[in-house]
């Protein structure tokens, strides 16, 4: 039978080792001598080919899935520098822009002076405030509000 397996798996262009043969079809196989009767026996289904192991993608899904969420994105997953996914300049230009948007609107409001106005809009270029709440602290701090700040 071993013989029969290798002319199967010439003919199937596979492995001897990945040929297998119908239960009820052994005596019909062991008859076969020729390719053009191992051909015959392929084309009925007496003769196939194991199926490949694949890999399943379901677990990949799920957790491309997860990812889509937002999920597995803590400090242990990321790969590469800090700054690497999200460039000094990116974290820069998010920050002077909430800034600046931040007391453009206090500007119009009427809440801040022209004067104060500027020296603020320096101090945030200057790398002065870490954040929008430190600007609001800092107003309180120095009475620089005209009358009480009410933002979001």
């Amino acid at each position: 039978m071993n013989s029969k397996k290798i002319l199967a798996g010439k003919l199937l262009k596979a492995s001897p080792s990945k040929v297998i043969f119908a239960e009820d079809a052994l005596s019909d196989i062991q008859k076969a001598i020729t390719r053009s009767d191992m051909r015959g026996l392929i084309a009925i289904g007496k003769v196939a080919l194991r199926r490949t192991n694949e890999q399943s993608r379901g677990r990949a899904r799920k957790l491309a899935l997860q990812k889509r969420k937002g999920r597995r994105s803590g400090r242990g997953s990321r790969k590469g520098a800090k700054y690497a996914s999200v460039t000094r300049k990116e974290l820069w230009m998010q920050k002077i822009r909430t800034q600046r948007k931040f007391l453009k609107e206090l500007k119009a409001k009427g809440l801040l002076t022209s004067s104060s106005y500027r020296n603020m809009y320096q101090k945030s270029k200057g790398g002065y405030f870490r954040n929008k709440r430190h600007i609001k602290l800092y107003l309180d701090e120095n009475k620089l509000v005209q009358r009480e700040v009410k933002t979001k």
